[in-house]
């Protein structure tokens, strides 16, 4: 039986249990109201609009762009910590979107987030040790509270945090500590998907690194499947096995990482990568620097036809009334963009 590929197209038949998340037509818009009140409605925030992506099972994919093109809002619409205006999200074969709270509360124990900040994400109320026992007493992973104690322990030790300061509370804790807490924290609940949501920019330069080794050192121990958003481009490369670009609510670039970093097809993807500061200088001279013109357009009121066409270098007629979609031009590497059509690779069931 034939299978959606991620641009919406048939492809390959592949095994049924090779992805454990497809995001089939996601679309998350938030309404916008004014007035006196702000009870009269005056528009639509197109934050996602139309994602079709597969997360394969014990991998990280990256998801990179600038900010507010909807990254964030993709992965917790994912986690269904925000309902989805329209689409699918299939977590294991079950459809996210078609269950009720109740339906959901035994799936949400095996999909857990790490969030940006690490400041705000943890109760200034609660000890660290509450706060990482907390998803264990919700699912009921733990028979006692010795049980929980000692899991608690073992799970400070996994994130390489000391257990003697369990009944620490937040604020005693260094920014890269608390990240790992939250860490900690998401581990908890035993989970087999984790959303990252660019868990290393609110952190120093030095700790970055020590964080995304952990994140890599716990998906090969754990067998965790991630998807990692960030805006550094080097962290995601690091990480990721492959990279997904988005822009404006669109992903507009899937592919391979070291495919997407060495042969870009996307102009928004090569004008990201010509952004990246390279450490040689005679490299640094030679490169072309790539700059978009404008400013991003807003999700109130994205443009017809490819959303990048008011700055793109490369913009033809129909960029400004024909959406592209995405389309495979190499093996796993897909784009959507007028340039390329005629040139994909089309399957057959």
């Amino acid at each position: 039986m034939a299978m959606r590929s991620p641009a919406g197209s048939t492809s390959v038949a592949e095994p049924a249990d090779e992805n454990l998340i497809t995001l089939r037509g996601l679309a998350v818009h938030f309404p916008v109201r004014g007035g006196l009140l702000r009870r009269q409605p005056i528009g639509i925030v197109h934050a996602v609009d139309g994602v079709d992506l597969d997360v394969r099972r014990g991998e990280t994919l990256g998801l990179v762009g600038e900010s507010g093109c909807g990254k964030s809002t993709l992965g917790r619409a994912t986690l269904q910590l925000v309902r989805p205006t329209a689409g699918a999200v299939i977590f294991d074969g079950k459809d996210l979107t078609k269950l009720d709270d109740d339906e959901l509360r035994p799936l949400r124990r095996r999909m857990q987030m790490v969030f940006q900040d690490p400041f705000s994400s943890l109760n200034p109320r609660m000890t660290v040790g509450e706060t990482v026992a907390e998803p264990m007493l919700v699912h009921g992973l733990a028979a006692n509270a010795a049980e929980i104690r000692d899991k608690t322990a073992e799970l400070f030790k996994t994130v390489g945090l000391n257990p003697n300061m369990l009944d620490r509370f937040p604020h005693e804790f260094s920014g890269g500590q608390r990240q790992r807490i939250g860490i900690a924290r998401s581990l908890a609940a035993q989970p087999d998907f984790i959303v990252c949501d660019e868990p290393v920019s609110a952190l120093d330069v030095s700790i970055q690194a020590q964080i995304v080794n952990l994140f890599e050192a716990l998906r090969e121990k754990l067998g965790l499947t991630y998807v990692f958003i960030a805006h550094d481009l080097a962290v995601v490369r690091h990480l990721s096995d492959r990279i997904a670009v988005m822009y404006l609510g669109k992903i507009v670039e899937i592919a391979p990482k070291q495919r997407l970093y060495e042969s870009p097809l996307h102009p928004y993807t090569q004008a990201l990568l010509s952004a990246v500061p390279v450490p040689d200088r005679a490299i640094e001279r030679r490169r072309e620097r790539i700059v978009l013109q404008g400013e991003v357009p807003s999700p109130l009121n994205p443009p017809q036809g490819c959303r990048l066409h008011p700055r793109c270098a490369h913009v033809m007629g129909q960029c400004r009334t024909v959406e592209p979609v995405l389309q495979q031009q190499a093996d796993g590497h897909w784009v959507a963009c007028h340039l390329y059509e005629g040139q994909a690779r089309h399957f057959v069931p």
